[in-house]
């Protein structure tokens, strides 16, 4: 038996000491996986495709964790490498979510920064599940920074960048995977143009590999009506992966052996992304890609930043 994870630690104990849940399978965030991935570790219970970069799911320790995506560190290592390499931006700020998440992001940023000599011109919080963001917006200004990376939820960042828009801080604005693309499209609209997120999976709407194509088969079986996405296309990547692993069991069927199963060195073709396991690696993909927000609320993949958008103005 496997269940999505997304609740309290007295629920995850439910499901493992009273169901008798085989693996936990999609933890969403890092609160989440940090309250539930230790329970999980110490009952040996698989701990399949977190929805989360945090890098303590990626301890060599944790053999009974099987990532799919990218790690936060790698993805903000994406944003200070193009920020600074496509765009020569020098002064740049952060905005992040006051708990685990937010903090692992920023410890990311200031790597990254560090590596190149640099240090952020200013720092803003939120309080999580708010969107009180403009005494953080204030702050940043005063930084004066000609780029905004941002690590939270859709609803704070999209408030943050309206409101930035509005007074006019003409920054270029950066976030990351776990914020929700398609909500914050639609929660942006027009003051969305030109916003960048970092994605850790195919563009959901690239007919030319199989994955995607399966994808939305498969999406198309349960609801006709569903609409593509980066999210449930990471979740169909889960699942297939998830499925292949059982068969690589054949009828011996246990915890351990699927726990084993990857830490052996082996390679699982989805038909698009490639994900690699292997004694102490316990992460399928590292790669980072770069989606811009369109007018039309759409995104588009590149490999770098600038000229990626259309020709509207950012005011």
């Amino acid at each position: 038996m496997m269940v999505m994870s997304r609740k309290k630690p007295s629920t995850t104990r439910t499901l493992i000491n009273t169901d008798k849940v085989f693996a936990l399978i999609g933890a969403v965030g890092t609160p989440t996986s940090k309250a539930s991935q230790p329970i999980a570790k110490k009952a040996n219970v698989p701990f399949i495709g977190p929805f989360t970069g945090a890098g303590f799911l990626r301890d060599p320790a944790n053999t009974h964790v099987v990532n799919v995506r990218g790690t936060y560190d790698q993805e903000t290592e994406a944003w200070i490498q193009h920020l600074t390499e496509d765009l020569g931006s020098q002064r740049i700020a952060i905005l992040y979510q006051d708990d685990s998440f937010g903090r692992v992001g920023l410890a990311g940023v200031e790597k990254a920064m560090e590596k190149r000599g640099m240090e952020l011109v200013a720092a803003g919080t939120y309080k999580r599940n708010s969107v009180a963001v403009k005494s953080a917006l204030l702050k940043i200004r005063k930084g004066k920074p000609d780029a905004v990376v941002m690590v939270g939820s859709y609803k704070p960042i999209a408030a943050f960048v309206k409101l930035a828009r509005k007074l006019r801080l003409k920054s270029e604005f950066v976030t990351i995977s776990f914020v929700g693309s398609k909500a914050l499209a639609s929660e942006l609209g027009e003051d969305g143009h030109g916003v960048v997120v970092t994605q850790v999976v195919p563009f959901h709407q690239d007919s030319s590999l199989p994955l995607v194509n399966d994808y939305h088969k498969a999406l198309s079986a349960v609801d006709p009506s569903a609409e593509s996405g980066f999210v449930s296309l990471e979740g169909y990547m889960v699942g297939r992966l998830f499925v292949d692993a059982l068969h690589k069991l054949g009828a011996d069927v246990t915890r351990q052996n699927l726990i084993d199963v990857f830490q052996q060195s082996m390679e699982v073709d989805l038909g698009g992304a490639t994900l690699s396991f292997g004694p102490g690696d316990n992460q399928g993909m590292d790669r980072v890609y770069l989606s811009v927000l369109q007018s039309d609320g759409t995104y588009r993949y590149v490999d770098r930043l600038g000229g990626a958008v259309d020709t509207a103005e950012l005011d």
